[in-house]
């Protein structure tokens, strides 16, 4: 049994102040240090405008995050590398999706990286369009009707 065997994160959606000391740690751990994303590029003008989600563990570590945008755009999906495969993506996805139904969008969208496309299927997304990249990682949108 590991470390952290039983441990599950609660899962909040939060506004910006509350959520960029909790977010900002791992969204820089993520896509800065681990994909090499240049750092004025991961943090954006529209985070203020988004509703974020933030995994959290009862000592609270923050273990994934993810965040809904106004026009119903998914983003900044980010799992602690010891966290992967344990479905806390999942469970962040689930939660913006339910904001976003909650706020009645008729649609989710996001720009997947390639790797990630398998995960976004099962979890309804259907892709559309080409490859294309973004921050020197290859993307595909996809979408999922609500």
């Amino acid at each position: 049994m590991s470390a952290h065997a039983g441990e599950r994160p609660t899962i909040r959606i939060l506004d910006w102040a509350l959520a960029e000391p909790l977010a900002m740690p791992l969204r820089e751990q993520v896509f800065v240090v681990e994909q090499g994303v240049p750092a004025e590029l991961e943090r954006d003008e529209f985070d203020p405008l988004c509703r974020h989600a933030v995994a959290e563990l009862p000592d609270g570590r923050v273990v994934g995050t993810g965040r809904l945008l106004p026009d119903g755009h998914i983003g900044r999906m980010a799992v602690d590398a010891a966290w992967r495969g344990r479905g806390v993506g999942g469970q962040v996805l689930q939660a913006l999706v339910a904001e976003a139904r909650a706020r009645g969008m008729g649609e989710v969208v996001l720009n997947a990286q390639l790797q990630a496309q398998a995960f976004y299927c099962a979890h309804g997304f259907v892709a559309e369009g080409g490859v294309f990249m973004d921050a020197g990682i290859e993307h595909r949108t996809m979408r999922r009707r609500l």
